[in-house]
């Protein structure tokens, strides 16, 4: 029984490697109708699909490796920044400043030398102020270039990873109440936000997007009650700067009308 079950688990893993070698880390941009193709004779999804429609016209896919809430967060939002430069160079301040911030709170700085200096790099490369002549078409083809780079992409994540375990730990008594089963604050730190490829819900959503001050939709895919999308802004207050879409275990981006 128990080779039986190594045999199913190593299909399961040479399942996953197979769609991720095959997935770029973000997509193209693609009309959101792709969606009620790969849903096609599923009638409860079909219906919420069109009244997604109604609201936006375009999608971007992301990789399925357990960061694609990061990723997708990351790419919407710099696409967005690329176009305002006050809010850009704000954010840029933002992220200069926050290493000392996380050695303050205790994170090793050899440890997070590489991962801030490369954030660093991403920006003065999309940065507008400093590529004016590039016009705003060509800093999004380098934003998307560098993140299907793995290295740029995925360590853009793991600094993203390291601000939103920073902000749990600033607010431990807070996020503590929204924490399932027995973890602690520390726990869940270590165990489900700093690692890579491990799924993100509501709790890291609103810690990064509050740590950064940027408003994020989720446009919730289910199969609840009802023929219409349900929507939820991450944090309370804020305007929405990026639009993610969720399935079950999923992140991908999405375009307004």
């Amino acid at each position: 029984m128990e080779a039986k079950d190594e045999e199913i688990l190593q299909q399961q893993r040479d399942i996953e490697k197979e769609v991720c070698s095959s997935t770029p880390l973000v997509s193209e941009k693609l009309p959101l109708t792709c969606l009620g193709t790969e849903y096609m004779g599923d009638d409860i999804f079909t219906v919420k699909i069109q009244d997604l429609l109604k609201k936006y016209r375009f999608m971007r896919r992301t990789r399925p490796d357990g960061n694609c809430f990061f990723r997708a967060f990351a790419y919407s939002y710099l696409e967005y920044l690329i176009t305002n430069r006050t809010a850009f160079q704000n954010f840029r301040v933002l992220v200069e400043n926050s290493m000392e911030k996380l050695v303050n709170l205790g994170f090793p700085k050899f440890t997070l030398d590489d991962f801030h200096e490369t954030f660093m790099e991403v920006l003065k490369r999309i940065d507008p102020q400093s590529n004016e002549a590039e016009g705003c078409g060509k800093l999004q083809n380098e934003l998307h270039k560098l993140f299907n780079e793995q290295g740029y992409s995925d360590y853009v994540v793991v600094y993203l990873r390291f601000i939103t375990s920073a902000r749990l730990q600033e607010e431990a008594e807070f996020y503590q109440n929204f924490i399932e089963g027995n973890y602690t604050v520390e726990e869940f730190r270590h165990q489900e936000v700093e690692p890579m490829y491990r799924e993100s819900d509501h709790i890291h959503i609103i810690a990064l997007c509050t740590a950064l001050g940027a408003g994020v939709r989720v446009e919730y895919l289910d199969r609840g009650g009802g023929s219409t999308v349900k929507a939820h802004d991450f944090p309370d207050g804020l305007e929405p700067k990026v639009y993610l879409i969720y399935r079950p275990g999923h992140y991908d981006i999405l375009y307004p009308n």
